[in-house]
């Protein structure tokens, strides 16, 4: 019993130990850190488990780690009380396409359903721009698109007038930068994020570099949104909300909603919408989007 004890509570303390250290190990530890919210539920088993057969010294381990998880993810699942901004709304819809194969009519039908502001593409291919362009330009009839074959192209859309940003691109996978200027003249920054994904050996680099090249808050308004590979549990994104951004559905108590895959679990939150701290965040939701493998995420936030 002691042996399993201790297989039950020691690795998920090494767990805890790394994810507070501020030290973020490459591969595997970037795609396992994303299932922390599961670490921290198996972490209280292993409590459980070790008050049950007694072992004090896996049991106070076991409590350290419980805490130290549940303190990290626990907070995502609770919303933020705040006095919401007063400034107009923007609605804002970003949405992974998996290689362009996303089905187009639904697509729209999400877009008349929700009726974004901005919405931010990624994985548009030159063949999806061709059959998703005429359907969205009805509702979005501004756009900045960098379309490329497989998965690195993207795009933003709006209701109202875009002008180009920076483009940012590394290790083949583009993230389109806009300027909207919204009713009344207020102008913010959007990018549509997705730096490439550090799913095997060697593309931590690549998936570093694309997420550190992400402007930092401060400066313009700005709103980041799209398929960033990453969970808050992964240290550049820490470090990009902490630079003055907020998550949206951290925000609203739906931090914990998973966003891929869309078909089966376990679940993670990968795809985000990040608003400039001096903005509001009054909603936040996930949807439904066939042919693709991502849940498109929602939310409507406030200018200042």
């Amino acid at each position: 019993m002691r042996i399993l004890v201790w297989v039950m509570v020691a690795p998920f303390a090494v767990w805890a130990a790394v994810r507070v250290s501020g030290f973020e190990p490459d591969w595997p530890w970037v795609p396992l850190v994303a299932f922390t919210p599961y670490a921290a539920v198996v972490a209280a088993a292993g409590l459980v488990l070790a008050a049950l057969a007694r072992r004090r010294a896996a049991a106070v381990v076991a409590l350290a780690a419980t805490v130290a998880l549940g303190g990290a993810v626990a907070p995502r699942a609770f919303a933020d009380s705040e006095a919401a901004s007063g400034g107009p709304a923007l609605r804002v819809l970003a949405a992974n396409l998996m290689f362009g194969l996303a089905d187009a009519a639904d697509l729209e039908a999400l877009v008349t359903r929700v009726r974004p502001d901005v919405l931010t593409l990624q994985e548009l291919t030159p063949d999806a721009l061709e059959r998703i362009d005429p359907r969205l330009r009805r509702a979005l009839p501004y756009a900045v698109t960098s379309p490329k074959r497989g998965a690195g192209g993207s795009a933003v859309y709006a209701r109202h007038p875009l002008t180009a940003g920076p483009l940012l691109e590394f290790g083949g996978f583009r993230q389109a930068g806009a300027v909207l200027t919204a009713p009344g003249g207020t102008r913010v920054e959007i990018v549509s994020v997705h730096p490439c994904a550090p799913r095997r050996y060697g593309r931590q680099p690549c998936w570093r570099a694309g997420l550190e090249a992400l402007p930092r808050a401060g400066g313009p308004l700005r709103v980041l949104a799209g398929d960033f590979n990453a969970t808050l549990d992964h240290l550049p994104m820490r470090d990009l909300l902490a630079s003055g951004y907020r998550d949206a559905a951290d925000v609203t108590g739906h931090g914990l909603t998973a966003t891929w895959p869309q078909s089966r679990l376990p679940g993670v939150a990968i795809d985000h919408v990040l608003a400039d701290a001096r903005m509001g965040v009054r909603e936040f939701g996930v949807h439904g989007l066939k042919g693709t493998d991502h849940r498109p995420v929602f939310a409507v936030v406030t200018l200042p």
